[in-house]
């Protein structure tokens, strides 16, 4: 499903391209060409056409754009985490305060280096 809405986005977008490069603002553009006096659609009616197609393939285009968003395919990984995940999880923070040790070490039984009389 992700796919298809993806070629519907491209598609799209691919349109909405071609209709504003064919108008232009003045009164040029494609809409210009359409002057004869025999036409079936006037200069007027090919302004309205390409007004209306744009302002429906830039609706067409938000609509799928919002669509597209929720059919990201999300894979689910089971044990491996993320690697931004065991970052945050083995991060040290810096503002806490050490810890330090309050018994003193357990004193090592030493034996001291005694003389059996073997001198």
């Amino acid at each position: 499903m992700y796919i298809l809405i993806t070629v519907l986005l491209l598609i799209v977008c691919i349109l909405l391209v071609l209709i504003v490069l064919v108008q232009n603002s003045k009164g040029g553009g494609l809409a210009s060409n359409f002057q004869s006096s025999g036409q079936v659609m006037g200069v007027r009616k090919t302004t309205d056409f390409l007004e209306k197609g744009t302002w429906f393939l830039a609706g067409a285009l938000l609509f799928l754009s919002v669509v597209g968003a929720g059919f990201i395919p999300r894979e689910q990984r089971g044990i491996e985490q993320s690697r931004v995940q065991e970052q945050i999880e083995t991060a040290v923070d810096p503002t806490q305060v050490p810890t330090f040790p309050t018994t003193p070490p357990a004193a090592a039984e030493e034996t001291p280096a005694t003389d059996d009389g073997e001198n």
